[in-house]
């Protein structure tokens, strides 16, 4: 008994040039048909016209991508930042739009891209390994010079003597039936094992991520690459091999002079005299001094104090602007009760801190401290001065005016 002929599948009709190929195009569209495609070894211009075909929809998708990137990627920002974990930074805003537009715009294009690729794939149903236009083997042609014109014979109008004809009309060559493959359409049992394999591995990012989110570490995290976060080091208390008493904390060197260098009267050290704070500058003021401390001021202080002290700094007004709840001002350098301390009280604050201002004695040694604590009193006197404050040579001269 004779097996029977595999099924047709559609008529393929070759053509020479792009012109023919076109004709035969136009000339299938305008007989009703919808199931049917041109292949080219190169792109031909005008071709979807020919074929009748609507827009394609990938601008849509990447669109909908796009959008959908940075949607996530402004809502995650702002979860991780203002919701999940608020951190305050020098009264910054929680969440600003500014602040995460670089992320937001990597996102949106990288979803856009993903939508491009993914849905030009989908459209097109591919991957297709095989296709019964390969058992043709003068289809190779299609990739050098060949120009072809394939009719489904799923199509609805298709009639196999009919379109015949109509593709022979249009061709030289003559009309060739493609009839389905005996081959599976089944991805290859390897194919199918190496794809599953590669998904497998994929999800183990993902899931160290989750068991690092929801398990406490009890060691540091693993760096492929330690960079300066994680270098090698010897600890406090810990051994090390390499001196002869066995330890990694070194003892001071004999004759080393201290942070503080030579510096070794109390006063000068802790700006008190006694129990109680100094009244006088312990070190000698001069014009260095002075420049110097208002410089040093300009630094640390202006900020928040202000450059007349006046607690108008431009993080001041920042907190201001933004009416943070927690923010404390800065006292002003003019209030009757600041004027009235003891230099070496304002001393011990620009050393030590008070209430919410921080400590700055890491930062400023112990002659700039003094140096500002100079500028300071300049400063105060400056704002409130009275006339006995000016030199009589001046006082005079300012009277014959």
């Amino acid at each position: 008994m004779a097996e029977s002929q595999p099924a047709l599948q559609s008529l393929v009709a070759e053509f020479d040039d792009v012109d023919s190929v076109s004709a035969a195009a136009r000339a299938v569209r305008d007989a009703g048909f919808q199931h049917f495609d041109v292949y080219s070894p190169f792109p031909i211009h005008g071709i979807e016209r020919s074929m009748g075909l609507r827009a394609t929809r990938l601008p849509w998708i990447v669109l909908g991508m796009g959008l959908t990137g940075t949607t996530l990627a402004l809502f995650f920002q702002w979860w991780a930042n203002a919701h999940d974990y608020p951190f305050k930074i020098s009264a910054k805003p929680l969440f600003g739009i500014p602040a995460n537009i670089p992320i937001t715009f990597e996102f949106t294009v990288l979803l856009a891209a993903f939508g491009a690729f993914f849905g030009m794939l989908v459209l097109n149903r591919l991957p297709e390994h095989h296709n019964e236009l390969f058992d043709n083997p003068r289809f190779r042609r299609a990739t050098d010079d060949g120009f072809f014109l394939a009719v489904e014979a799923r199509d609805a109008r298709f009639d196999t003597r009919r379109t015949r004809e109509l593709l022979q009309s249009f061709s030289k060559h003559p009309v060739v039936e493609c009839h389905a493959s005996t081959e599976s359409r089944a991805f290859p049992i390897w194919v199918r094992a190496a794809l599953a394999g590669a998904g497998a591995l994929a999800l183990l990012p993902f899931a160290g991520i989750v068991n690092a989110r929801f398990r406490d570490a009890t060691s540091p995290a693993f760096h492929l690459i330690k960079d300066m976060d994680s270098q090698p080091r010897y600890r406090a208390q810990a051994a090390n091999p390499y001196f002869a008493d066995g330890r990694a904390q070194r003892p001071d060197v004999a004759g080393a002079v201290a942070f503080d260098h030579f510096l070794t009267d109390p006063k000068t050290l802790t700006g008190r005299d006694g129990e109680n704070f100094c009244g006088t500058i312990p070190l000698p003021v001069s014009d260095q001094t002075m420049l110097r401390g208002q410089q040093r001021f300009a630094v640390y202080c202006t900020p928040c104090h202000g450059q007349a002290g006046y607690g108008d700094g431009l993080v001041a007004q920042r907190a201001a602007n933004l009416q943070e709840p927690n923010w404390v001002p800065p006292a002003s350098l003019h209030d009757p009760v600041v004027r009235a301390r003891a230099v070496g009280q304002i001393f011990d604050t620009i050393r030590n801190g008070v209430r919410t201002m921080p400590a700055y004695g890491r930062q400023i040694g112990i002659e700039d401290s003094w140096a500002i604590v100079a500028y300071v009193r300049a400063l105060q006197r400056s704002q409130n001065a009275t006339v006995e404050d000016v030199p009589p040579a001046e006082r005079a001269s300012l009277g014959t005016r």
